[in-house]
């Protein structure tokens, strides 16, 4: 074989395995952006945000503008949850109110314990922790697991039910 015929002959073994490597590489990339996996971890995360976001609305609240901290309440729930919060509305207020307290939560951790994107219902948990900052006194800070429901309304996740996770003596 002669030299110019060798280096041709390697110049198109090495095209042929570059367009195989490019064919590969985006075939793979394709079937990863398409892979149902994917799209449900996406709706897992939006859905830990939407809880903790959620969560967080519902246990902060400053008398000041207690008004529009109920409103945030009740925007963030859905079904009975935000039924009993739209009824109670006006009790809230005056409790608020005559208590004079300010609490503000921070979310420690949370995790989507259950998903049903199809029937767009959700289960999660969170940790929080809560300052209650009375109009005279010291504030007091706790630590609180949550457990909620969340429903999906239209492409929004609003949380449907809370309730405090008893600690264990375990």
């Amino acid at each position: 074989m002669t030299r110019p015929r060798s280096l041709v002959l390697v110049a198109l073994v090495l095209a042929l395995v570059a367009a195989g490597a490019a064919g590969w590489t985006g075939w793979s990339w394709w079937s990863a952006a398409h892979d149902d996996s994917l799209r449900y971890s996406q709706t897992r995360d939006e859905v830990l945000r939407s809880a903790q976001q959620a969560v967080q609305n519902l246990n902060t609240l400053d008398y000041r503008t207690a008004e529009s901290g109920v409103d945030l309440w009740v925007e963030s729930t859905t079904g009975t949850l935000r039924d009993q919060l739209t009824q109670g509305r006006q009790n809230f207020l005056t409790q608020i109110r005559k208590a004079k307290t300010v609490t503000t939560a921070k979310i420690l951790d949370g995790a989507v314990t259950e998903l049903d994107d199809r029937a767009g219902k959700a289960s999660v948990i969170v940790a929080i922790e809560l300052t209650v900052t009375p109009a005279a006194g010291r504030p007091t800070t706790k630590r609180e697991r949550l457990a909620g429901q969340l429903t999906r309304t239209g492409s929004t996740w609003k949380l449907s039910s809370i309730g405090q996770v008893p600690v264990s003596a375990a």
